[in-house]
């Protein structure tokens, strides 16, 4: 059986935490433990959030030389490396002898996408509603409110094509354990004559981990983040949990497009295209998403 399973940002770094490389690797390392037992039973493909990183990265560049900050589509790749290390090798701790990899991935999208004129991504630490005023003034930022604080926003273009498919399916026949799409991979744009260049933006995860899972006719595709299932009238005296549904029955609803949206969208997606399954949950609960005994399972009936 193959699994596609898509590690939140916040099941990485959980909110309000600090972006230091210790408590990182110890979120992945609970991480790796809860994949584990998974990956003993079945092929598995693991792409995973990059928000905070990349901002920080964005940060730590604005904060040296402004002029010569690098361009999201290189901190994306950054993230990938970074994030893609730490993975593997609490992985390969857990799983001695068990071959794992990080592929760093390219996904293109299409230049004329509107996300590229109304940004809606957000990227990087929270700030204080001034402080995040502040920084927009100064920085030329896009800012919306998230949460209880404010963060930057960036385009979020659609993805297309993942472009290293054919090396992501040779790894995964061969019983490598593949992470990639990282932080929903590496945006590029084509050129007209063909060639490919990188793009400012950063891509939704659940979106170019939907993609992933369905280009790869994965029997399953998981979503695990720090809420323990998609709710219905979330944040209201009436919020319940949704245990199983169709994607007709989720589009008929409505959630926040800044956090379950996507990830309702991407289930969806995958589920009407495949007739396969797809589950949203907390990471601890990886295993009983799966057999239906945890988190929202999505089927087709």
């Amino acid at each position: 059986m193959l699994l596609v399973v898509a590690l939140g940002g916040n099941a990485l770094l959980r909110r309000g935490e600090p972006l230091t490389a210790e408590r990182q690797r110890r979120n992945v390392r609970a991480a790796a433990a809860a994949l584990a037992p998974l990956a003993r039973e079945h092929h598995l493909v693991i792409s995973h959030g990059n928000g905070p990183q990349v901002g920080l990265l964005a940060l730590q560049g604005a904060a040296w030389h402004p002029e010569e900050s690098y361009p999201l589509d290189i901190l994306d790749a950054e993230t990938e490396g970074m994030i893609g290390y730490l993975i593997e090798q609490e992985i390969g701790n857990m799983l001695p002898g068990r071959r794992c990899a990080t592929l760093l991935t390219q996904v293109e999208v299409d230049p004329r996408d509107p996300a590229f004129s109304h940004p809606a991504k957000p990227i990087g630490p929270l700030y204080p509603e001034a402080e995040a005023r502040r920084l927009a003034r100064e920085r030329g930022w896009r800012i919306a409110p998230d949460g209880c604080g404010w963060r930057r926003v960036v385009a979020s273009p659609r993805p297309l094509r993942i472009l290293e498919l054919p090396v992501i399916e040779l790894l995964v026949e061969q019983g490598v354990i593949v992470v990639c799409a990282g932080g929903g991979g590496i945006p590029v744009v084509r050129r007209a004559d063909g060639s490919l260049v990188g793009v400012e933006s950063v891509i939704d995860k659940d979106r170019a981990s939907g993609l992933l899972a369905r280009e790869l006719k994965a029997d399953a595709f998981l979503m695990l983040t720090d809420v323990d299932a998609v709710y219905r009238g979330w944040g209201t005296a009436a919020a319940e949990p949704i245990r199983r549904a169709t994607p007709a029955s989720l589009r008929r609803l409505e959630f926040d497009p800044g956090s379950m949206g996507p990830k309702v969208e991407a289930a969806c997606e995958f589920v009407a295209r495949t007739g396969a399954v797809a589950g949203i949950g907390t990471l601890d609960g990886a295993a009983a998403i799966l057999a239906g005994e945890a988190g929202t399972q999505v089927t087709a009936d």
